[in-house]
């Protein structure tokens, strides 16, 4: 077998932008109108009764009906994927109150003969014109693997389980911790230590290559975060991890555009800062690094209107915070909006709710999964 290849971290040095949160009256002000838009155009919550903790939530509109994802615990108020269970919910759009819940997978259940010992990072995707596929980790026996099982929009039934696929220059394997670490080293990548579960970022961009629709988004284990992308949100293709050194840590939001992935991720708390990077597709190249205050905490990106925004947590988890991105120069990103919430309000997930309205879906305290509704062109 050949050998992995560790890369360590470490700081960025010299970057081209540093993005403070100490940020101007008029950027607060819009962040109060925000918190109180959020409170009021409230659409539903989505946790299931005697849900005890929930988190990481992913929605869709199709066909007039909602459909949500998320990891819940029914046992304990931990964040332990010893007791979660991946969920899909779905309602009427304009009657959320009528909703079904559909476990899609729990620990304790088998699979492939083996079993279920952990759940965690729980995704959906619009996989067809009637179809969604749901994505989550699960630890089968001792290993992490990314699952995925379809949903028939029409039938509303869930189909068979399946193990996504991962490869890099031809060589593929299970998408799985060590699958991962097999596809890598056989093609010389080398890779930021991998620890705990396995992630997919869930905001899917697009485009044709070679006659086909690539779809790409992040993916992440520990320290160690890269692009992907995939024909079929069943297999998934390795594409770069940036370049220069960096102290990256969990989740990876990625845009696409034209030719470039915009890329955010968290780092290591003792930082401060995650940063702000770009992967031009064509040049093979990452641009030159931004950095951004942030609380360690996920991030989000939305194309409006004409502009690339990315959403995050400047402060800690009850503060959203909105960049509008220099797609042109990354230097020249600036904050548009710091909003100090009405509640904890992290892991924002922001979708167009119809062709032109945008809504977020987020966590509250780890006990609600929330949907709510805002009007974007107030802010920009």
């Amino acid at each position: 077998m050949t050998r992995e290849i560790i890369i360590s971290g470490s700081e960025i040095e010299n970057p081209a932008a540093v993005i403070s949160a100490d940020v101007s009256d008029c950027v607060r002000e819009k962040g109060d109108a925000f918190a109180d838009e959020i409170e009021e155009k409230h659409i539903s919550d989505f946790e299931k009764p005697g849900d005890r903790m929930v988190h990481v939530s992913t929605f869709a509109v199709a066909g007039g009906t909602i459909y949500m994802t998320y990891y819940a615990n029914t046992d304990t108020e931990a964040e332990d994927p010893n007791f979660q269970r991946a969920r899909l919910v779905y309602c009427p759009a304009d009657r959320p109150e009528e909703k079904t819940y559909l476990d899609v997978q729990a620990v304790g259940d088998v699979f492939d003969g083996r079993r279920v010992n952990m759940v965690y990072d729980t995704i959906l995707a619009r996989s067809g014109e009637d179809e969604l596929t749901v994505m989550w980790t699960a630890k089968l026996d001792d290993m992490y693997y990314r699952l995925y099982r379809p949903f028939s929009i029409s039938g509303k039934t869930l189909g068979d389980i399946g193990v996504n696929r991962f490869g890099c220059g031809g060589v593929w394997d299970d998408f799985s911790t060590g699958g991962i670490k097999n596809v890598l080293s056989e093609n010389g990548v080398g890779i930021k230590t991998m620890y705990s579960d396995i992630g997919i970022m869930q905001k899917f961009t697009s485009r044709i290559e070679n006659g086909e629709r690539r779809f790409y988004t992040g993916a992440y284990s520990g320290d160690f975060n890269c692009l992907i992308r995939s024909r079929d949100f069943r297999s998934w293709e390795y594409v770069s991890q940036p370049d220069f050194p960096n102290m990256s840590k969990w989740e990876n939001a990625v845009y696409l555009l034209g030719s470039k992935c915009f890329y955010f991720v968290r780092q290591h708390d003792e930082t401060g800062y995650g940063f702000l990077t770009s992967y031009d597709l064509e040049k093979k190249t990452w641009d030159r690094p931004v950095l951004v205050e942030d609380s360690q905490s996920r991030g989000d990106f939305i194309y409006y209107k004409g502009g690339l925004y990315l959403f995050h947590a400047p402060i800690d988890r009850e503060h959203i915070g909105i960049i509008k991105v220099g797609t042109d120069d990354l230097a020249a990103s600036r904050p548009i909006l710091q909003a100090k919430m009405k509640s904890s309000c992290f892991y924002p997930f922001v979708q167009y709710f119809d062709d032109e309205a945008l809504a977020m879906s987020y966590t509250v305290a780890r006990k609600h999964i929330r949907l709510a509704g805002f009007d974007m062109d107030r802010y920009i």
